[in-house]
């Protein structure tokens, strides 16, 4: 069982046969390698880099990462033909109301365009209330590493709730109920975080306060590099990798998601 100690830390990785200072190496080698301007072509941040006033970014970002599940060839086609429905703004889309002549095909595997409709009445009513995602979130977050993120997503998906007749979504995860919130950890990091490949819009919210989006790849390269004993990819599960990654980073912990993906995706176990 995991104590949480530093000796729990150095047995961990005494059991990949790397020092604590090699895997930093190998974190910082790789995010290095990953995180560059050709990688967004491939990758679902491009559509919200397609915009450039924040109302259209916040959205594309959250619809994005909505989605953002499965291969990613495939994320990128649902995603090129759920923009196509949208036009030039995704925000006139969505305050206009435009998503009320949708019916309820498919967008991508179990997201229908009935799952976008509830999506584009919430954030509607999110601006509504709050005038930005960001204003939204910011209302809990502390600067710091802590609970604000985890209590700006509940907020979120409550507020999407309350316009959708009080009913809860599938495809918004609940942080209440141990939920990785791998999809909106995803969009929070396009948004709060800036380098080559994600956006940094936001500045009410810290890049320390965020966690990390654990997907199958980073979690099982976690594993194998020591970072994450938790066999289950659930909300504590993001605690405990993130708490780790911080030892590395404590400014911007979640740079390392980049890192590895990479090792997971494009280069050789890491042990």
């Amino acid at each position: 069982m995991r104590t949480g100690t530093a000796g729990a830390r150095e047995g961990a990785s005494r059991m990949t046969g790397m020092t604590k200072s090699r895997i930093g190496e190998l974190l910082d080698i790789w995010y290095a390698r990953v995180n560059r301007p050709e990688f967004i072509a491939s990758d679902p941040v491009a559509f919200p880099r397609r915009f450039s006033s924040p109302c259209d970014i916040e959205i594309a970002a959250f619809l994005a990462a909505a989605i953002a599940w499965g291969r990613r060839d495939l994320v990128l086609r649902s995603a090129e033909r759920m923009f196509a429905l949208m036009g030039r703004s995704p925000c006139d889309y969505v305050m206009s109301g435009g998503w009320k002549k949708l019916s309820n095909r498919v967008v991508h595997r179990t997201f229908f365009e009935g799952d976008l409709k509830y999506y584009c009445r919430g954030l509607r009513l999110c601006y509504e209330t709050y005038g930005s995602l960001e204003a939204l979130f910011a209302c809990h977050d502390g600067g710091g590493a802590g609970e604000g993120v985890w209590r700006g997503m509940s907020l979120f998906r409550d507020t999407a709730a309350k316009d959708n007749g009080g009913a809860f979504s599938r495809h918004i995860a609940d942080p209440e109920a141990r939920s990785a919130c791998k999809r909106l950890n995803l969009a929070l990091r396009w948004l709060v975080r800036k380098d080559a490949v994600d956006i940094g819009l936001w500045k009410a919210v810290n890049p320390s306060s965020l966690y990390i989006p654990l997907d199958v790849h980073a979690a099982r390269t976690a594993r194998r590099l020591g970072l994450l004993e938790r066999t289950t990819g659930d909300k504590k599960a993001v605690l405990e990798l993130t708490s780790r990654l911080r030892e590395f980073s404590p400014e911007d912990p979640v740079k390392y998601d980049f890192a590895l993906f990479g090792m997971g995706i494009y280069g050789r176990d890491p042990v």
